[in-house]
């Protein structure tokens, strides 16, 4: 923490002139948008990162290769929810997520925007600017508000988004509401602080979800795949809650495994 706090607020700086300044917009794929200050902030972070711990080998969201799962790994996501960025609306991070062996052992999200600042250690619990952070309490799904995201591929229209739908008419009836803030990295900071009671989105990548897992944990919720095993990089779906309401919430997921991938055709 004494190493990666520093070097994010840095990067915040950069972040957050970058939100205010005209941006260069291109297209990764027909949604999926990067801007210079994608790349800027990456940049920063990875040439301060890689001098204050050499030892670990970086993973950002825009150079990512084959060694996504190094044995002492930082996932690094510059801006996460570009689109969010993009548009001006306030609800985007730095997320930095360090993994040794397979386990997440540090993770730091910042929102230099709104002055949110979110930490955790392993074994040492989870932060927003200094104090510590918990879970909610909410045990009735109907009383639990949730939040998810909608995947890049849903322009394609098969399993994923088929999925989406599916799951939204499963659960938004039982449930207070559902938000869809765009930043997974919040949307689990959220569920740790205990504003949300649940959150679930498909098709994320490790640098979306490596510190924000860390978060949930240490504040005393529960991570999972859609089946309710533990939490793996090359799952399709992402669970997270106070653990109260995890085993209603997975039984209201539609079934991934089952919905046909050309159901659009």
């Amino acid at each position: 923490m004494e190493k990666l706090i520093p070097v994010v607020t840095e990067a915040g700086k950069l972040f957050e002139e970058g939100f205010y300044a005209t941006k260069e917009v291109r297209h990764k794929g027909v949604v999926d948008l990067v801007t210079q200050y994608d790349v800027a902030v990456e940049d920063l972070l990875k040439k301060r990162i890689a001098e204050a711990m050499p030892e670990f080998t970086l993973i950002g969201e825009e150079s990512a290769d084959e060694r996504m799962r190094a044995k002492r790994a930082i996932y690094i996501d510059p801006i996460d929810g570009t689109t969010n960025f993009i548009h001006k609306i306030p609800v985007c991070a730095i997320s930095i997520g360090v993994w040794v062996e397979g386990i997440p052992v540090a993770g730091v999200v910042y929102n230099p925007l709104l002055n949110e600042l979110f930490s955790a250690k392993k074994g040492g619990g989870a932060f927003l600017n200094g104090r510590r952070i918990k879970v909610s309490d909410t045990t009735d799904l109907q009383q639990s508000l949730l939040s998810t995201g909608f995947p890049y591929t849903k322009v394609e229209m098969g399993r994923d988004f088929e999925w989406v739908i599916e799951t939204m008419k499963n659960l938004l009836p039982y449930t207070q509401d559902i938000r869809r803030l765009g930043a997974a990295s919040v949307d689990l900071c959220y569920v740790a602080n205990g504003i949300f009671d649940g959150f679930y989105e498909c098709n994320l990548k490790p640098w979306d979800v490596a510190a924000g897992i860390l978060m949930v944990m240490e504040a005393g919720g529960r991570i999972s795949n859609h089946r309710g095993e533990p939490y793996d990089f090359g799952d399709p779906i992402i669970v997270a809650t106070n653990g109260k309401n995890h085993e209603l919430l997975l039984g209201k997921l539609a079934d991934y495994e089952r919905i046909d991938s050309d159901s659009s055709t």
